[in-house]
């Protein structure tokens, strides 16, 4: 394998991952995912979009400057303010980029209400001010594969000739199809001038469920970069996966030559913990990462698995870090065998946090008779947040009636302080709410209460998702209990405390509302 062969990872699940709504990260949170990311190899990192908000700048400048391989991205718009605020936060990195952007399709022409001739202009611009900072440019013409081909041609050469090292086409609202993905990179390729001395990459959205499809055929027609995001995250139908591109180069190397340097043995670990601080949870039937991505139920499917496993499965679980075995856990298990468990799904914890973590097993095992490793993520998830949570739930008590509302008694503390409150609502967790919101009155609206099962039976533990937004500000709670009303009020006093969080980082008097990466005027 070549250099020609490999392809670049860019990874965008705390850029435009970030943007779908309510997948809203906290500090904490982007810097661990930008660890893993790192960790497994990818590349390329956009670490976010340093000009939309305070909180998003820092977050940029520290994993800039705790990154060890990978290369740091910020993004910004086509304007010299958003440029200089990207440099002073990727410039940390041992290897930063700045990636400058602008729609250049007749659509997004007449948002800054540029002519041709003026948007060629600040492409030049722009460019040049970006590589006179960095020697790392990336430039996107947002909406490329909507965009005339001459005036498409035209933009991408000044962007080459004004510096930039990477040229990255998007399809921005996942409109292209692979053949026409394949034909445009190859003729870009072909017809600018300087072409052959840039890395080529591609965007593609899923509006049409064909983002990885496009993603490959463009590397096909000569592109050496994909840009993509942990589970698919992303705004609308989400963005090309990272999981599917790295494991169909794998899988089918004999039809696609070419390789990436990322550790596919670690996609299950941080495909899961994506899905937990984003609050987005992975569909069944995901490949690679979803629930059943390598369960067999048919007779004949299960028989062929027995004999062969090579008959129905087209890679191996650990290729993807899944362990090959799923070994039950109980009440009579012990420390060892706990924290062994915890290892091979990828959870590196110390003595005091198994300590704890130790307690919440014994009494989930005690409630549920066996504990399955999507028990123990639930459980390891639960507990994420608790220690340093100014709202917690001290118990509950719902009784509910076929003739009547619903009551729900609920003892909290709040800021060391307990109280307690009862309210009526339509079901149990309709007044278990109202008595928290009696507890700590907000404003805070629920735009998001999603319940599944971890695990098959009547004593499965339920994970309950619960998203709030409140003045501008979004938050995601998650908690899992074999109760469904309990891990639904520990889930939205999860979510309300992370607005707490937020608004005390925000500071009073603060606007919260975040720059859209859309507005280019």
């Amino acid at each position: 394998m070549t250099d020609q062969d490999r392809v670049f990872i860019f990874d965008t699940t705390l850029r435009d991952g970030e943007q779908s709504p309510g997948a809203t990260m906290t500090h904490e949170e982007k810097l661990e995912i930008a660890g893993l990311l790192d960790e497994m190899g990818v590349d390329i990192i956009e670490a976010g979009f340093p000009i939309a908000s305070e909180g998003d700048f820092n977050a940029v400048s520290e994993i800039a400057k705790n990154a060890q391989t990978s290369v740091i991205c910020g993004l910004a718009r086509a304007n010299i303010g958003d440029i200089d605020r990207c440099w002073e936060a990727v410039r940390h990195a041992r290897q930063p980029r700045i990636h400058t952007f602008i729609g250049t399709s007749p659509l997004h022409r007449a948002i800054p209400n540029l002519t041709m001739d003026e948007m060629a202009e600040r492409i030049h611009d722009t460019v040049t001010h970006a590589r006179n900072l960095c020697d790392n440019v990336q430039w996107s013409p947002m909406d490329a594969t909507r965009t005339e081909w001459d005036y498409l041609a035209r933009v991408v050469e000044i962007a080459i000739k004004a510096g930039a090292s990477t040229i990255n086409i998007p399809d921005t609202v996942g409109y292209t199809a692979p053949v026409e993905s394949a034909d445009l990179i190859k003729r870009l390729i072909a017809e600018v001038p300087g072409a052959e001395d840039v890395i080529f990459a591609t965007h593609c959205h899923n509006d049409l469920g064909m983002a990885t499809a496009n993603s490959l055929a463009a590397v096909a027609g000569g592109a050496r970069q994909i840009e993509c995001t942990i589970n698919g995250l992303g705004e609308r139908a989400g963005n090309t996966a990272l999981e599917e591109v790295v494991m169909a180069l794998k899988v089918r190397h004999d039809i696609m030559p070419w390789h990436t340097q990322v550790d596919a043995t670690k996609i299950m670990n941080i495909s899961r913990r994506v899905a937990t601080v984003s609050g987005f949870p992975v569909q069944f039937n995901k490949a690679i990462v979803g629930k059943n991505a390598f369960a067999h139920e048919s007779g004949i499917h299960q028989d062929g698995m027995l004999k062969n496993a090579e008959t129905f499965e087209i890679m191996r679980p650990e290729d993807v870090g899944l362990t090959a075995s799923n070994l039950v856990m109980g009440k009579h298990s012990g420390r060892a065998a706990l924290r062994d468990k915890l290892t091979q799904l990828g959870y590196d914890v110390g003595d005091n946090q198994l300590k704890d973590i130790f307690v919440r097993f014994k009494e989930l095992a005690d409630r549920k008779k066996e504990v399955y490793d999507d028990d123990l993520i639930a459980l390891m998830r639960a507990g994420e947040d608790a220690e340093n949570d100014r709202l917690q739930i001290v118990s509950m008590k719902v009784v509910c009636g076929t003739g009547g509302p619903a009551e729900a008694t609920v003892e909290m503390e709040v800021d060391g302080a307990d109280i307690t409150e009862t309210a009526s609502g339509d079901g149990p967790v309709d007044a278990a709410f109202k008595a928290i919101r009696a507890i700590h009155p907000n404003e805070a609206h629920l735009q998001l209460y999603q319940v599944h099962a971890v695990t098959e039976g009547t004593d499965a533990q339920a994970t309950v998702s619960v998203r709030l937004e409140e003045d501008g500000m979004i938050a995601t709670g998650q908690s899992a209990n074999t109760d469904t009303v309990v891990a639904s009020a520990k889930a939205y006093v999860n979510a309300l405390n992370r607005l707490l969080v937020r608004r005390d980082k925000a500071g009073p008097g603060s606007d919260t509302r975040e720059i859209s990466y859309k507005d280019v005027s």
